[in-house]
């Protein structure tokens, strides 16, 4: 028997399915694979040939710029590599239950990847999860035959479940944790190559597991996160990238988001010269530990000091793991507590690179839901620091990866990697909502029919739809995009927004974005009284008529009721929808309310959709919410009302 070398993500990909094409030895094979080695796979379907995954690391194959080239290569030939995506995606599934019912007569493995392409995209609907989830329940009950998947599904994922107040299963299944792999790395070599780091160095990473639980026929369920944090990947992520996190699996799978947070603080001041940078999943995650921290700071000094742990730490697991690392340093200690005195006085101006002086940057997602966090992040960060925008996923599917780095959070694009899924683009064109009217649905969108990725244009916008390896066929993923340009051949994309309008209450339609930009304007004045604003959400209230919408603040500083009153008239006005301005002219829409909720209100909220099942890794703020529990929250702590005087 031959014993050939090849890399870890080969090896598991052939796991994953023997009846690979060749696509994947044109391109998802690194380039610098011998011509010899690269015959010799195709040939052969013998896995005992194959070394196990951890003698990856010996080899340049996982090499920066091999991962580049990699990358190079497939977006060059993106329209090809995504006929021959889908096309390997539909030969292993097509005989499950769902494309049945649209494929059934049709001979997919006699079709070249072209004709099947349009095969599919003609015979095959748009979906919605909710014409995934019969089948998806089906499975999460235990039912074994092929229904979207031939390869067995044996976990799920679950949505955090933030706006609609319940959350919706999605598969994951091993080529998941493998693709979530591989975009760190091919984001990681992009990332060297603008903020080098050293081999070897830690990551204070703000990252929880929550627990998984069984379904009824027995799978394994939990946050897309969770799964990420338990599998080898996230090892080999380590191992291959040479950063290592500063918090070991039980600090990271407490449970108890506070325990955890304090421990990732307590760990990464103690490695604080080893750490290279910062990192969690979404800003909000970042900002939120760190306004703990403003709490934590002496208690850690102390900790540090005594190379002891809080008695507020009371987990045993989580108490033995940071006990067998840390070391008294009385030192260390005396430094941090120096440096967080002069913070204090500044309000915290530039915490992290004053306690982390050799981290390169801060890297989160801070895109969409994420940007009213941007500011505070900023703050946090000082005026050198930089902020790296992490790549474009979904729990359904990595999209795409940042390549550049170095450009501002708020102009970041990310470029769509062709092998992940098979993506599709619905064409999207505003409307004037007074032309659809009150019973024009809940979308301002007017839709052309969807074209493959190689066939979008720049300066369009789109809504993204997926066809992935875990049994999402045709799925609208409700994001909407817009094409800024391509690398190679495959499109860079802005995200703008969750397509799925946020608030509206008639003819008005406003969007997520919309929203934003209305409390960014409105909360401009209360700067002026040194107050900031926490964070935001909203709802449109049709209890009484007319109906109007309530937005909630949580406000951190004394700001005088006249400059709140202000506030409120200022965002009512500032709402552009013509749909919203003309009902409030004519009074079908009333007057904007503005609510002022207690400190730590917001808090409440997040422990609300932890103790649901959500973790801190994955959870967002709704910006619009109907949910009842927690629309309770929000009233039973509004402390303060005020109604806008704008259109009088």
């Amino acid at each position: 028997m031959i014993n050939l070398m090849i890399c870890g993500e080969l090896y598991d990909y052939l796991q994953y399915s023997i009846e690979t094409t060749d696509i994947f030895f044109k391109y998802v094979v690194p380039l610098s694979i011998p011509n010899s080695i690269h015959n010799l796979i195709h040939s052969s379907l013998d896995l005992s040939f194959y070394i196990p995954l951890e003698r990856e690391r010996e080899m340049d194959l996982s090499s920066s710029d091999d991962m580049i080239a990699w990358f190079q290569e497939v977006a060059r030939n993106a329209g090809k590599v995504q006929r021959e995506t889908l096309k390997k995606i539909i030969e292993m599934n097509h005989e499950v239950e769902y494309l049945q019912k649209w494929l059934k007569d049709v001979d997919v493995e006699n079709m070249d990847a072209e004709a099947l392409q349009s095969v599919y995209r003609s015979m095959v609907p748009l979906a919605s999860h909710a014409d995934l989830e019969p089948y998806i329940h089906r499975i999460a009950d235990g039912e074994t035959s092929p229904l979207l998947t031939k390869q067995p599904i044996t976990t799920l994922s679950l949505s955090s479940g933030t706006t609609e107040g319940r959350q919706k299963y999605v598969p994951y299944t091993s080529h998941s944790s493998k693709t979530t792999l591989q975009t760190f790395k091919l984001a990681a070599a992009y990332r060297s190559r603008v903020y080098p780091t050293k081999e070897g160095g830690k990551i204070l990473e703000f990252i929880y597991g929550s627990k998984q639980f069984k379904t009824k026929g027995g799978l394994s369920a939990g946050t897309a996160t969770t799964h990420y944090f338990s599998s080898q990947e996230f090892k080999l992520k380590q191992q291959q990238t040479n950063s290592f996190t500063c918090s070991p699996n039980e600090v990271i799978f407490s449970g108890d988001y506070k325990q955890s947070t304090y421990c990732h603080f307590l760990l990464g001041l103690f490695h604080s010269p080893q750490v290279e940078f910062i990192t969690s999943t979404f800003a909000y995650c970042i900002v939120q530990a760190l306004g703990l921290f403003e709490d934590y700071w002496r208690e850690l000094c102390n900790d540090l000091s005594n190379g002891s742990l809080s008695p507020t730490i009371t987990l045993p697991g989580i108490r033995t793991s940071v006990l067998d690392v840390i070391k008294p340093d009385k030192n260390l200690a005396k430094w941090v507590a120096s440096q967080c005195e002069v913070l204090e006085k500044s309000n915290w101006y530039g915490l992290i690179p004053k306690l982390w002086p050799n981290a390169k940057y801060v890297y989160s997602i801070m895109t969409g839901s994420m940007k009213p966090y941007l500011e505070k992040l900023k703050h946090y960060a000082g005026d050198h620091l930089p902020l790296v925008s992490a790549e474009y996923g979904s729990t359904e599917s990595w999209i795409g990866v940042n390549m550049d780095p170095s450009s501002a959070p708020e102009s970041v694009t990310f470029t769509v990697v062709p092998t992940f899924s098979y993506f599709e683009f619905i064409p999207l064109h505003r409307q004037d909502s007074m032309i659809v009217g009150a019973a024009g649905g809940c979308d301002d969108y007017l839709e052309d029919d969807p074209v493959p990725l190689s066939k979008v244009k720049i300066g369009q916008q789109y809504e993204i739809v997926l066809t992935t390896f875990t049994g999402l066929y045709r799925y609208r993923l409700g994001d909407v995009v817009e094409v800024t340009g391509f690398y190679e051949g495959t499109p860079k994309l802005n995200f703008l927004c969750r397509r799925k309008l946020i608030l509206t209450i008639n003819i008005d339609k406003n969007t997520e974005n919309d929203l934003q930009l209305v409390v960014k304007k409105g909360s401009q004045s209360l700067i002026k009284s040194r107050a900031e604003l926490v964070d935001f959400t909203s709802h449109a209230n049709t209890t009484n008529q007319p109906g109007h919408y309530v937005v909630y603040w949580e406000v951190k500083g004394e700001v005088n009721e006249h400059i709140l009153a202000r506030c409120c008239k200022e965002m009512d006005a500032a709402f552009l929808d013509h749909g919203y301005v003309v009902s409030r002219k004519t009074n079908s829409i009333g007057p904007l309310e503005l609510c002022i909720v207690e400190r730590g209100t917001f808090r409440k909220i997040m422990e609300h959709f932890i103790g649901n099942g959500a973790t801190m890794s994955q959870f967002k703020t709704p910006r619009c919410t109907t949910n009842k529990v927690l629309l309770k929250i929000l009233n039973l702590y509004t402390i303060k009302s005020f109604r806008s005087t704008a259109y009088k």
